[in-house]
């Protein structure tokens, strides 16, 4: 069995995978800013980092911010890796990055290119979005009596955490095909289906917004209808969610 780095392996996709590596019988370190032994800042570096990757046959970099730093963050990973040795590293990206004029996308896209010019062997995974960042989202439009929508955009939520661990397990394999989930709604039925589930009383309404990005979002260039492989209804999650 193989020793994995999960970055941002205390996250929402990060423990995820954690588990499911471990459950599989794989030595699987954390690395956050906040979990020992391993508690560091990507976007820092420095001998911890270096720490992390000693002996590491594997890394799966699971860790971002919109509020910025991947770019230097990936940068610190990869050198380090190089100086230890690694020899795959994969990446959980997003649908559309080279689709949608958003800048947390522009960023996504350049750390793919990081990582496909680092010299490590390499996987990149592009996913849609995953249920519980839609969820988070919705709790937050929430919690005002009107729920606000932005009009005409749909969405592809997925489950990314096998199909990540199986792809750390397997040979660098490069950008491999994209990953989504098995329904395309509108941004106005997810609502109403997380409104349902949470027992909320929200008015929903539908609001034209303005911006490239907007446009990019609304001609769906963040989803992948042809690639609706992902198992799990966004119903399901809220009901797995509830259950848990």
């Amino acid at each position: 069995m193989t020793t994995i780095l999960v970055t941002g392996g205390s996250g929402t996709l990060g423990r995820l995978v954690t588990q499911r590596l471990r459950a599989d019988g794989h030595e699987v370190r954390v690395l956050s800013r906040h979990s020992e032994p391993y508690a560091v800042d990507l976007r820092e570096g420095g001998a911890g980092l270096d720490a992390a990757v000693a002996g590491v046959d594997t890394i799966v970099h699971c860790a971002s911010t919109p509020r910025g730093g991947d770019e230097q963050a990936a940068a610190n990973l990869i050198a380090a890796a190089r100086r230890a040795g690694v020899e795959h590293l994969v990446y959980i990206s997003i649908v559309g990055v080279d689709r949608v004029p958003f800048g947390y996308y522009k960023t996504k896209l350049a750390v793919e290119k990081l990582v496909a010019e680092s010299g490590l062997g390499w996987t990149v995974l592009r996913a849609t979005q995953f249920h519980d960042l839609l969820v988070q989202v919705l709790q937050g439009l929430a919690k005002v009596p009107v729920m606000v929508l932005p009009a005409g955009v749909s969405d592809q939520p997925v489950e990314v955490a096998d199909r990540l661990a199986e792809l750390a397990t397997g040979a660098p394999a490069g950008r491999v095909d994209d990953m989504a989930g098995p329904e395309v709604r509108t941004f106005e039925s997810f609502a109403r289906a997380f409104l349902k589930a949470s027992g909320r009383r929200c008015a929903v309404v539908n609001v034209p917004l303005w911006g490239a990005a907007y446009r990019g979002f609304r001609a769906g260039g963040h989803l992948a209808p042809e690639r609706a492989v992902g198992k799990g209804t966004f119903e399901d999650y809220l009901a797995q969610r509830t259950r848990h």
